[in-house]
């Protein structure tokens, strides 16, 4: 049962500098049936405190991992519209996004800008790496706050528009984004999920999808800054990294980027600003092997931190929901 309201009888505890705390006394002999008799009372703690971590499970393999996200949340979703490849290693399941480890991955929804997106987020930590690597989260609705108003109010008024360009150097490929290289199918999912898409002379496809920056949470009806416009825009890359990718694609090119809702670029210090929030608002817990991390995906955002030595961690999203927010732009996108 999704977003359960249930009391929980779980013994956690709350830390305001980082994510609630659940600890397992000794690893259950079956954990999958753990997690499936604990659901409910799991789901609520998470509702509640935006995430928790449960140490203790012994999380070390994928058997035992996919299990678990099952026991947990049933049925895992199967990624659409990634932005880059994951490897699977079960219906569902799959490594975190495979990223620089030397480079931090900034705040973020996971899969913000399609129609459906994953309420709940599962992490499981096979091996913790040697320094660094902590997945950190932030609060959605305290970022509403936190946020300028007239930098809030311009995007719930008018959305924020995802622009991407396929290749096959950077990025997911068609058939890892869409399941399919199909062009008539490919086509047939955007107009179901109000995506623009042109095929341009050299057969690459571009896009272009509005969607809310604001939402209200499926649950407790509060209003969430929930969106990836910081994390997909051309400034948030390292420098070297920018000034590549528009020299060899052009500004128009580029594999992602973002822009208001009007269509007008977004501005460095507009990011800067997104960024240094959720830097002021970040929790985390360096990672230790067989730990469970679960993320109410709508009230919280994530990171990665940057890292030194093997990283191993597995992926589920599961609770699929279409969160949604008064936009004028969007609505009429949609139509």
């Amino acid at each position: 049962m999704p977003f359960s309201s249930l009391a929980s009888p779980l013994d956690v505890e709350p830390r305001p500098d980082r994510p609630a705390l659940l600890r397992v006394a000794q690893p259950p002999d079956d954990a999958a049936r753990w997690a499936a008799e604990h659901r409910d009372a799991l789901r609520a703690q998470v509702t509640e405190h935006g995430a928790l971590l449960v140490r203790g499970l012994g999380l070390r393999d994928t058997g035992r991992t996919g299990a678990v996200f099952t026991g947990l949340a049933g049925e895992l979703m199967t990624e659409r519209e990634a932005f880059a490849p994951r490897e699977a290693h079960g219906p569902g399941l799959y490594s975190s996004t495979p990223w620089p480890a030397n480079q931090p991955m900034c705040m973020h929804h996971e899969l913000s800008y399609p129609f459906q997106v994953p309420g709940l987020l599962m992490f499981a930590c096979l091996t913790a790496p040697e320094q660094g690597g902590a997945t950190a989260v932030a609060d959605a609705e305290e970022m509403l706050r936190a946020l300028p108003s007239g930098l809030t109010e311009r995007f719930e008024r008018e959305g924020w528009i995802l622009t991407r360009t396929y290749n096959d150097e950077i990025g997911a490929s068609l058939t890892e984004s869409f399941g399919t290289a199909d062009r008539t199918e490919i086509e047939r999912y955007c107009r179901a999920n109000a995506i623009d898409c042109t095929w341009l002379p050299d057969g690459t496809l571009r896009t272009e999808q509005r969607r809310n920056a604001v939402v209200r949470h499926p649950v407790t009806g509060r209003r969430c800054w929930f969106n990836q416009i910081a994390f997909l825009n051309e400034w948030t890359l390292a420098p070297e990294v920018r000034e590549y990718l528009v020299d060899v694609y052009g500004p128009d090119g580029l594999p992602f980027n973002t822009r208001h809702g009007d269509g007008s670029p977004i501005t460095e210090d507009v990011v800067q600003t997104i960024n240094t929030t959720y830097e002021a608002h970040t929790r985390r817990d360096p990672w230790q092997a067989g730990d469970l991390l679960l993320v109410d995906n709508i009230r919280t955002a994530h990171s990665r931190e940057a890292f030194g030595g093997d990283r191993q961690i597995l992926v589920g999203m599961a609770e699929p929901v279409r969160p949604t927010e008064d936009c004028p732009a969007v609505e009429a996108s949609e139509r």
